[in-house]
């Protein structure tokens, strides 16, 4: 298994926004555009072009996959209800149980077989504080995709708030997600976008 990182502390002095507090903000037009609520921290959400592509390339794969039905992008999540309340965030890719259009509300962790990051410039974020939280909230499956290492880090088996299996692939590496086990590929021919 992989080092585990403990996620920073934040400052005690930092304000620690809801997601009551950011609808507010939201209704008085202050807080516009995309953005997700990490930890009581407000993350505004933002792209250059090397994280687009990736997306795009993780997003296109998972829609050969399991269907434009199960797969979305960049939309609100529930995590545990003890998290909730100070943590609204928004992954780059899901992959759902059912149906998107068949969900009311957000989709909660039980909701989800998939769950994608991709990581250009907030690798260590992803990999211990977003990792942390999903843990937490028992989401079964979690990728970290590196841009600059062309890597994907899985985690998988979440246990008292950790993912116990841990992995870092690439190039040959084959990669197969728990919801789809005899459908593997190389991490290399994946990230390159040549599917």
């Amino acid at each position: 298994m992989a080092d585990i990182l403990e996620p920073p502390q934040p400052s005690p002095r930092a304000i620690r926004w809801t997601r009551e507090d950011c609808a507010k903000l939201e209704e008085a037009g202050v807080l516009v555009g995309p953005y997700e609520l990490i930890e009581g921290s407000i993350n505004r959400m933002g792209q250059n072009m090397p994280h687009a592509d990736f997306v795009m390339v993780i997003l296109d794969w998972l829609v050969k996959l399991f269907g434009r039905k199960y797969v979305v992008t960049q939309a609100s999540i529930d995590v545990r209800p003890e998290d909730n309340p100070t943590n609204e965030p928004m992954p780059d890719c899901l992959v759902l149980s059912r149906p998107a259009r068949e969900f009311k509300e957000r989709p909660r962790p039980e909701d989800i077989r998939l769950l994608v990051e991709v990581a250009d410039s907030t690798l260590d974020y992803d990999l211990m504080t977003k990792s942390a939280l999903y843990a937490r909230a028992a989401i079964v499956e979690f990728w970290v995709v590196s841009v600059a290492e062309q890597t994907i880090h899985v985690h998988r088996d979440p246990r008292e708030g950790r993912y116990q299996d841990i992995s870092v692939l690439s190039g040959s590496d084959l990669i197969a997600s728990l919801a789809a086990p005899t459908d593997a590929v190389e991490v290399g021919t994946l990230l390159s976008g040549d599917l």
